[in-house]
C-alpha cells in the first residue's frame, strides 16, 4: 500500500507519529516564505511558495545593487591631482578639488590630471639662421599642466601641440638671431624668448600647460663643420685674453704714470715755492742793508768784502798767504796734504794741528826777519 494511502485517507502518514517523528518540510518551508515576505512587503500566506520566494529574491537584490551602486560612485582626489567630470559626455565647468568625492556612477564619468608634476619634453633639430648659417639647436623644454580641464578637453594631444608650438618658437627666435649669438653668450636671452614665444602659442591654443623653463641644453654647428668653428672660437677666446692682458697692462701702468706726473708737479711746485721764498729773502736782505749801508758806508763795504771773500776762501782747498815785505805769495796745498795719509790721521788730533800751526808761523817770521819789505797796499 503507497505512503499516502489506507486507513488515514489523505492524511501523511507520519502524522500518527505525534511528536516523536522528524519536523514537516513543507511546514517550515512555508513559515520561512511568510517571513520573508512580510519583510519584503509581499502577499500574506495564500500566495504560492514559488512567487513570494522570487519577490522577496528581487527586493534582496535591488538593495544588494543599491549599495554596490552607491559605494562604486566614491573616489578620491589627490592632493597633487584634479579631477574632470563628464557627464553623459558633457564636461562641467568646475574641477574636483583634493579629497573624498560621490558621482554617481554610468552618468558622471571622473578623469584625474596630475597638476603638480613638472613633465620635461626634450627638442633638437636643425635650422638656418639670420646670417645664413645652419646650427643644431638641442633643447628642454620644463613644463606643468595649469587647466585639468583645458588640457583634457580643448586639443586632441596636448603633447603633438607642444611639440609643434616647441618647433615653430624655436625656429623664429632662431631664425632672427646671428649664429654668433646662438653658439656663445646669446644662448640665455634666446631660452628667455623661446619660452615667452611658446607660453603665447600654447595659451592661444588653449592647451591647459604653463611652460617653467626653456634650456638651451647644446648649440653648435653641423659635426660636418664643427672643427673648422672650432677654431674659429679658439681664435676669438685668444683675442679676449690678448685684451684682457692689454687692459691688465694698462690698469698697472696708467695709474704709475700718473703717480710720477703728480709727484712732478709737486717737486716742481715746490722747487719753485722756495726759489720764490729765496728771491724774497734775498730782497728783503737786500733792502735792509741798503739801509745800513746808506747809514754807513764804509763800514758797511768792508764788511760786505769780507762776508764775499769767506764765503769764497770757504769752499777752496788752496790758501794763499800774503807775506809780508814784498809781493810774494806762500801757497799751501791743503788739497794735497789732505789726501796724504799722515794728514788724514792727525786731521782728528789736536796737537797735530797746533804743530802744523808752529811750522806756519816759523815759516813766516823767518821769511819776515830775512829783510823782505811787507806791502802793504
Amino acid at each position: 500500500m503507497a505512503w499516502n494511502e489506507g486507513g488515514g485517507g489523505d492524511k501523511d502518514p507520519w502524522s500518527s507519529r505525534g511528536d516523536k517523528g522528524p519536523p514537516d518540510l513543507d511546514e517550515a518551508f512555508k513559515k520561512l516564505q511568510r517571513q520573508l515576505s512580510g519583510i519584503f512587503g509581499g502577499g500574506g500566506g495564500g500566495g504560492t511558495p514559488g512567487k513570494g520566494f522570487s519577490a522577496g529574491m528581487a527586493g534582496i537584490a535591488l538593495v544588494i545593487a543599491g549599495i554596490v551602486y552607491g559605494l562604486l560612485g566614491i573616489y578620491q582626489i589627490d592632493v597633487q591631482e584634479r579631477g574632470v567630470v563628464y557627464r553623459f559626455g558633457k564636461v562641467l565647468d568646475t574641477e574636483v578639488q583634493q579629497g573624498l568625492h560621490w558621482n554617481p556612477p554610468l552618468i558622471d564619468v571622473v578623469q584625474k590630471e596630475n597638476v603638480t608634476q613638472v613633465n620635461s619634453h626634450r627638442h633638437q633639430a636643425l635650422m638656418l639662421t639670420e646670417d645664413e648659417n645652419i646650427v643644431e639647436v638641442s633643447m628642454t623644454v620644463q613644463y606643468v599642466i595649469s587647466s585639468a580641464t583645458d588640457y583634457q578637453v580643448n586639443v586632441e594631444n596636448p603633447t603633438t601641440s607642444l611639440q609643434q608650438a616647441t618647433e615653430s618658437a624655436l625656429r623664429h627666435v632662431v631664425g632672427s638671431s646671428t649664429m654668433d649669438a646662438v653658439i656663445t653668450d646669446g644662448r640665455a636671452d634666446i631660452a628667455l624668448e623661446v619660452q615667452e614665444r611658446l607660453q603665447s602659442y600654447l595659451d592661444r591654443y588653449g592647451t591647459g600647460i604653463l611652460v617653467i623653463k626653456v634650456n638651451i641644453d647644446e648649440s653648435a654647428p653641423p659635426s660636418q663643420v664643427r672643427d673648422a668653428f672650432d677654431d674659429v672660437v679658439k681664435a676669438r677666446e685668444d683675442e679676449q685674453r690678448y685684451i684682457n692682458d692689454a687692459s691688465a697692462y694698462a690698469e698697472s701702468i696708467v695709474p704709475t704714470a700718473r703717480g710720477e706726473a703728480q709727484k712732478q708737479l709737486e717737486q716742481a711746485n715746490a722747487y719753485r715755492d722756495q726759489v720764490v721764498a729765496r728771491a724774497t729773502g734775498e730782497a728783503s736782505r737786500f733792502e735792509k742793508l741798503l739801509t745800513e749801508y746808506q747809514l754807513a758806508r764804509e763800514v758797511t763795504r768792508d764788511r760786505l768784502y769780507i762776508d764775499a771773500m769767506e764765503s769764497v776762501f770757504a769752499n777752496s782747498s788752496k790758501i794763499l798767504i800774503d807775506v809780508a815785505g814784498g809781493n810774494n805769495l806762500m801757497y799751501l796745498p791743503l788739497d794735497k796734504l789732505a789726501q796724504a795719509g799722515a794728514f788724514v790721521a792727525a786731521q782728528n788730533s789736536q796737537e797735530s794741528i797746533r804743530s802744523i800751526t808752529d811750522a806756519v808761523v816759523r815759516e813766516l817770521d823767518n821769511r819776515t826777519a830775512g829783510g823782505r819789505p811787507r806791502d802793504n797796499r
